[in-house]
């Protein structure tokens, strides 16, 4: 599998259980729960299939800056969280620091 699928993988699975963790009320509602403990077990394997092709760092931004990305878009959707002007321009720093590093970092194996 190629290790940017595997990651880009992981962190939509990481995104689905972290919005389930909310939903699961502290693990006292069963079907939340499930999809989060499911959603974390897949997203962490798969993170250690990526980085076989990509160096720790590296995946680590990119699943860190996107997750954070992602997760705060889903709890807009699903839980009704708000995002603020500073939220935005914050996710948008941070989408930008991910792109950097990518195609500008020769840590990032281009």
């Amino acid at each position: 599998m190629n290790s940017y699928l595997a990651l880009g993988i992981a962190i939509v699975s990481e995104v689905i259980a972290t919005t389930a963790l909310k939903s699961s009320d502290s693990f006292t509602r069963l079907v939340p729960s499930l999809i989060a403990i499911t959603g974390y077990s897949i997203a962490l394997y798969l993170l250690t299939v990526a980085m076989k092709g990509i160096s720790t760092g590296v995946a680590y931004a990119i699943w860190s800056g996107l997750g954070i990305v992602l997760i705060s878009i889903a709890a807009f959707i699903f839980h009704q969280q708000k995002i603020d002007l500073a939220g935005m321009l914050g996710m948008a720093l941070i989408i930008a620091g991910v792109v950097v590093l990518k195609l500008f970092s020769k840590s990032a194996g281009n």
